[in-house]
């Protein structure tokens, strides 16, 4: 019996190896690595990719090994290679449009976005288009989804009776109306159910409910993604809850106004003649706790750019990005996040927008802006990711451009060629025209 397990369990393993073995090997020669760290570009320097993973990457000319006789060498001489980006603010189904959504993505990844976070939609949508691009059914970026959870109150938003069609908003388990007798155990774990990355603490909730709901989800070992003010949770409720992620800059300033909005849709504006020069006395702490505890800023300046004139505008592009300057002066980690899409007709998606405005109006200089998208995109999903740098072992998430973005961010749009998950996607193969007419379509 035992011989026939242990030949068994040979046997598995010859396959296994096999297995591996078989797997395709690429080599990316003679790139400048731009390597999401924030490192200075390393040129001359190769990346083997086995399967979905980076397996080496070295300097030329130092290389102690062979290469396998079936390995593909794909020359990026002249080129600039990093880590594929990451949007960690989309919405791509509220209400959902697969239709829509679909050339969303499309233009995602072709545009070198190899990931992003969906910060709460119909998840029965969302779930399906994240299986489909993670096995390759669809082109797009892979998917990290929140389950919603707000107070009662908040659920009268039509938004939520799109993202719950056929249900009743508030009692679905990816949007989920929290009160004091809520079971928070079956509420998270029905989140986990559904298979939500994280959740996401909307509006309408006091500090205490906030701090019990990351509390127990953090049990059961769910990141929380949290507006930074969830009215009439203040800024400073909301950091002391102990949230991994916070949203929209310009709710910090909400610490320094007279009175926090006691709804969502309540909100008046922020008091914008409180905030010189400097750093406001009551968001000071606020940015020393993020870098203390390691809690990741989704600054989304372009929303504030994209609501200039709009009746529920509640702060200046002005002040959104010089508190964005100012988090980043702090030590604070900020990713590069949407919250919106570019134009229908646009060639690239509204990520480029973000780290543009990062660079040209938030004193971002192009590297930051690069970490923004790469590496601290990574961690705005989870503490531990295994993307957003290019090392050996981690995703093969890649782009690869003409020109240098370290030192001109709109050297970006010079793309040639995203890699996700060791599989090319060339932007030479996407016609931004043809999705045209479902990206004009209202989402």
């Amino acid at each position: 019996m035992l011989k026939a397990l242990l030949a068994a369990a040979s046997a598995a393993l010859f396959v296994s190896v096999g297995a591996a073995a078989a797997e395709p090997a690429v080599v990316y020669r003679n790139a400048t690595l731009i390597d999401g760290t924030g490192a200075a570009p390393r040129p001359g320097t190769s990346i083997l990719v086995r399967g979905e993973r980076i397996e080496r990457i070295w300097k030329e000319g130092e290389a102690a090994f062979k290469l396998a006789p079936d390995t593909q060498v794909v020359d990026m001489t002249g080129k600039f290679a990093l880590p594929g980006l990451t949007d960690s603010h989309e919405h791509l189904a509220t209400p959902p449009n697969r239709r829509f959504a679909k050339a969303q993505m499309r233009r995602d990844l072709y545009s070198g976005i190899t990931q992003v976070r969906d910060m709460a939609d119909d998840m029965r949508n969302i779930a399906d288009l994240s299986r489909a691009t993670r096995i390759g059914e669809l082109p797009g970026p892979d998917i990290y989804y929140a389950a919603l959870m707000a107070g009662p109150s908040f659920f009268e938003d039509p938004r939520v009776q799109a993202a719950s069609l056929g249900a009743k908003g508030g009692e679905v388990s990816w949007m989920q109306a929290i009160g004091p007798d809520t079971d928070m155990g079956l509420a998270v774990a029905q989140a986990r159910g559904i298979g939500a990355s994280a959740i996401k603490i909307y509006a309408n909730l006091p500090g205490e409910q906030v701090a019990r709901i990351t509390a127990e989800a953090h049990r059961q070992g769910m990141p929380v993604w949290a507006h930074a003010a969830v009215f009439p949770a203040t800024p400073g409720q909301v950091l002391a809850a102990g949230v991994d992620s916070v949203s929209h800059v310009c709710m910090l300033a909400y610490e320094a106004s007279d009175q926090v909005p006691s709804q969502y849709h309540h909100r008046a504006a922020v008091q914008e003649e409180r905030f010189g020069k400097g750093v406001n006395p009551k968001v000071a702490p606020l940015l020393e706790a993020m870098k203390a505890n390691g809690v990741i800023l989704d600054a989304t300046v372009r929303i504030y750019a994209e609501m200039q004139g709009h009746p529920r505008s509640y702060c200046s592009l002005d002040l959104a990005a010089r508190l964005t300057g100012q988090a980043l002066k702090a030590g604070v980690t900020i990713s590069a996040g949407t919250d919106g899409f570019s134009a229908p007709g646009a060639a690239f998606p509204a990520l480029y927008e973000e780290l543009e405005l990062l660079v040209d109006r938030a004193g971002f200089t192009p590297m930051q802006a690069i970490v923004a998208a790469t590496r601290n995109g990574a961690l705005a999903v989870r503490k531990d990711p295994d993307f957003g740098t290019v090392e050996p072992g981690k995703l093969a998430n890649l782009i690869f451009t003409t020109q240098d973005p370290s030192r001109d961010i709109r050297a970006l749009r010079t793309l040639t060629l995203t890699v996700k998950r060791g599989k090319p996607f060339p932007r030479a193969d996407f016609d931004p025209a043809a999705d045209f007419p479902a990206r004009n379509l209202e989402p």
